[in-house]
C-alpha cells in the first residue's frame, strides 16, 4: 500500500497494464517525453520506449482513427485526449466506428480500446477545457462509459476497462487529480466495471453522484447529518453507461426518496435518465418527486462564476432538504 493522488493512481495503473500485456500501447498528445499535461504518463516513455508511449500530432480524429485500427488487429490502445471539449474533432471516429463495430461485425470485431479523457470543471481553465458532457457517450450502444472518484477505484477501474473486450470512455475529473491522497494496493487489482459503490448507508434519503462531486457532497451529507440527524445513503455510480440499476432502485426503495447530483447541465444531462428510470421503476415505493442537483444550461463560465455553475453545498443541501419535506 502507499498514498496517492488520482493522477499518480491513474500513472500505476497504465504501468500496470504496460508490463502485465505487451499489446497494450499509449496514445496522445505529449504523452511522451513530457508526460502528458497532466503528468498522467510520467515516467512512462523513458520505461517502456516510444514504440508503446506514442507522441501524436494534435489530431484527435487521427488518434482516435489509429486507436481503432490498432484494436480491431488485436492490440489493446489507451489513447488519451487532453480534455473533453478536445475530443469532439473525433466524436465521429467513436460513434460511428468505435461504439458499432461489434454490432457491425456480428460480434466478429472488438474494440478493446481505452479513450482516458480529463473532464470537468473548476480548474480555473477556459470554457473549452472545462466540460462535463459524458451524457453524449452515456447515449451512445456499445460504449462503457465510467468516472472514478478516488485514487483507488481509478487504477481498479482503468485496469479493467483495459481487459475489457468493449470499448471503454474513462473520464477523469480533472479537479481531484491533485485533491487528496488515499491508500492504493502496490499490486495489479481491478475493481468491476458496471458496479456502483455505496459511500454511506442511510434509511432517509438516497443521492447519487459521481467523479469529483463524490467528496464534496459527502461533506454535505456529514453537516445534515450534525444538523438535522438525516440518514444520508450516497452512493458512487462509478460506471455512468451501464449504470448499476440494481443497487441504485434497492436504495431507493429502501429511503423512498432520491437526488441525484452531477456538474454536467440540467437539461437532457444523464441525471434525467436516472430520474426517469427511478420514477419508473421506483414509483410504488417513493414518497416525493426525484430531485437533480446539476449545472446551469449554459456553457462553463469563466473563472469567476465556474464555482456557481457546478452544484454548490447550498444548492446540494437544499434539495435534499426539500424532498424530505414531502
Amino acid at each position: 500500500m502507499a498514498k496517492k493522488t488520482l493522477v499518480q493512481a491513474v500513472n500505476d495503473a497504465l504501468r500496470h497494464a504496460l508490463q502485465a500485456n505487451e499489446k497494450v500501447v499509449l496514445l496522445g498528445e505529449d504523452i511522451g517525453r513530457n508526460g502528458g499535461v497532466f503528468r498522467a504518463t510520467d515516467g512512462l516513455w523513458g520505461e517502456f520506449g516510444d514504440s508503446r508511449v506514442i507522441d501524436t500530432p494534435l489530431a484527435e480524429a487521427g488518434i482516435l482513427g489509429t486507436s481503432v485500427g490498432l484494436a480491431v488487429n488485436g492490440m489493446r490502445p489507451i489513447p488519451e485526449i487532453q480534455f473533453m471539449g478536445f475530443i469532439y474533432p473525433g466524436f465521429e471516429q467513436i460513434v460511428s466506428h468505435v461504439a458499432r463495430i461489434r454490432m457491425r461485425s456480428r460480434g466478429r470485431f472488438t474494440v478493446p480500446m481505452v479513450v482516458r479523457v480529463p473532464y470537468g470543471g473548476r480548474i480555473r481553465a477556459p470554457e473549452i477545457h472545462s466540460d462535463s458532457t459524458e451524457a453524449y457517450f452515456a447515449h451512445t450502444p456499445g460504449l462503457i462509459v465510467v468516472s472514478p472518484s478516488n485514487p483507488y477505484d481509478a487504477k481498479g477501474l482503468l485496469l479493467a476497462a483495459v481487459e475489457s473486450e468493449d470499448p471503454v470512455i474513462f473520464l477523469e475529473p480533472m479537479r481531484i487529480y491533485r485533491a487528496f491522497r488515499d491508500e492504493v494496493p502496490d499490486d495489479y487489482y481491478t475493481v468491476p466495471l458496471g458496479q456502483a459503490a455505496v459511500v454511506q448507508s442511510g434509511t432517509d434519503v438516497t443521492v447519487v453522484t459521481w467523479g469529483s462531486l463524490v467528496r464534496e457532497t459527502l461533506a454535505v451529507i456529514r453537516e445534515l447529518e450534525a444538523e438535522q440527524g438525516l440518514q444520508v445513503e450516497l452512493i458512487d455510480l462509478r460506471t455512468l453507461s451501464p449504470w448499476d440499476e440494481d443497487t441504485v432502485y434497492r436504495s431507493v426503495n429502501k429511503t423512498g426518496r432520491a437526488v441525484i447530483v452531477h456538474e454536467a447541465v440540467l437539461h437532457a444531462g444523464l441525471g434525467a435518465e436516472l430520474a426517469a428510470s427511478i420514477s419508473e421503476a421506483c414509483m410504488l415505493q417513493l414518497e416525493a418527486p426525484v430531485a437533480r442537483v446539476t449545472g446551469f444550461d449554459v456553457p462553463p463560465p469563466l473563472f469567476q462564476l465556474e464555482d456557481l455553475h457546478a452544484p454548490t453545498p447550498e444548492r446540494i443541501k437544499l434539495a435534499i432538504t426539500k424532498v424530505m419535506t414531502f
